[in-house]
């Protein structure tokens, strides 16, 4: 089973906002998730993202992958630094 970081769409139309969920390679994009990570809203001015950081960091180590997208977002936010260093000190 491989397990993935995404966003599942929420909102209405032309108005998105996103939850950042851990689930499972096979669902489908809005479907079944393991647990919400965090939030986000593209449409506020600037974009407004909520990260439960030690929850994300927690499956990263278990091995989820996170899509180009939530990446990117947790790239801006620092949590893929913090997940590096953590991964490179274990060493």
């Amino acid at each position: 089973m491989a397990v993935k970081i995404r966003l599942k769409r929420m909102g209405s139309k032309r108005n998105p906002f996103y939850r950042i969920v851990v689930a499972d390679s096979r669902s489908p994009r809005d479907g079944r998730f393991i647990e919400v990570v965090g939030t986000y809203a593209p449409t506020k001015n600037p974009a407004e993202v909520t990260i439960k950081e030690d929850l994300v960091l927690d499956w990263l180590s278990k091995g989820a992958q996170p899509s180009d997208t939530v990446r990117n977002i947790l790239s801006k936010e620092g949590v893929m630094k913090k997940h590096h260093e953590a991964k490179f000190e274990k060493k």
